[in-house]
């Protein structure tokens, strides 16, 4: 069973003072790593449509502030979309990081899946078949990147010929793939460090649809794919998942019925959900315990907003 880690995913701030106080508080507190996501767009009727809340900060130059100001923070982003970038220009930058952060680097790739965004950037969204056979091109253009020698490698999403790839990395690099299809979950199984289960973003926006079929049996299923996917080598995989809906409280059943309405899922199974964390520290560290138990998820993310309010939690059962 892997020990416990925790994470915080934050992708705002109005300064450099702010993203270097959430990288530092987050060190100071325990947390492993500094996530963020990779999304582009600000305010506005296409952002409106995919329910996703707008970002500030490119992740590439905010993962490689918050390493700048810290010591032993992980940095790491939940995760690239391989499609809004060259892959030779997101894997160098990325070991960059990995180089200029002394290896704490934590590196994930996804499939893409906010359909308004790449319309409004210009960008064809293919099939969902179609992104994940690139994801599954772009991994084999990672390792290859990493290895030693020239590299002469040509697939759907790369045709390099003649270089070797630098900067190695430093540190063990870990690999995350995240998502939630079967398919995904199987080439994440097969490939990936680490592996974070999310939402089957199949609507395209975030909504009910995702959350739905993110539940606790539904979860199960999703890790059975990551298995399937794994073989023996499961288990020294480390399972990630994001606490999207997290509230410290002493009295959570009217967050727990406001979030179950939102969705349209029944309370108790609302209190269950994988993605939610409702109660007090010891009712939280029991519920995690559990699903530790249940599902095999021992690294969980939190929102910067709840950065504070985790932290016991964090420091209950960080490594045990």
């Amino acid at each position: 069973m892997q020990p416990f880690r925790f994470a915080v995913q934050s992708f705002n701030a109005d300064s450099g003072k702010a993203w270097t106080e959430m990288a530092r508080k987050a060190e100071s507190l325990g947390y492993s790593t500094l996530h963020l996501a990779d999304h582009l767009l600000g305010p506005g009727p296409a952002l409106a449509r995919t329910n996703h809340p707008p970002q500030n900060l490119a992740p590439v130059p905010a993962m490689a502030h918050a390493a700048a100001v810290t010591t032993e923070l992980k940095v790491g982003c939940r995760v690239f979309c391989i499609d809004y970038r060259q892959p030779v220009v997101l894997i160098k930058e990325a070991m960059t990081i990995d180089l200029l952060s002394d290896g704490r680097l934590e590196l994930g790739l996804g499939a893409g899946w906010l359909q308004d965004e790449y319309a409004a950037v210009g960008l064809e969204f293919d099939p969902p078949g179609r992104r994940i056979d690139r994801l599954d091109d772009v991994i084999a253009a990672l390792k290859a990147f990493r290895s030693d020698g020239e590299m002469n490698l040509s697939n759907n999403a790369v045709n390099w010929a003649e270089f070797e790839g630098l900067p190695k990395p430093v540190g063990p690099a870990p690999l995350m793939v995240g998502g939630g299809s079967p398919r995904i979950l199987r080439l994440a199984g097969r490939e990936a460090d680490i592996v974070s289960l999310n939402f089957n973003n199949r609507a395209g926006v975030i909504g009910p649809d995702g959350v739905q079929t993110s539940s606790e049996e539904e979860t199960q299923k999703k890790v059975g794919w990551v298995k399937a996917g794994a073989g023996d080598r499961f288990g020294s995989i480390e399972l990630e998942i994001g606490a999207y809906f997290t509230v410290v409280t002493d009295k959570a059943a009217e967050a727990v019925a406001g979030f179950a309405a939102m969705f349209g899922l029944p309370e108790d199974e609302m209190r269950r959900h994988p993605h939610a964390l409702f109660g007090s520290v010891d009712e939280i560290c029991e519920e995690l315990e559990r699903r530790r138990e249940l599902h095999g998820i021992s690294y969980i993310t939190v929102s910067g907003e709840n950065v504070d309010a985790f932290a016991p939690v964090v420091a209950r059962l960080n490594g045990k």
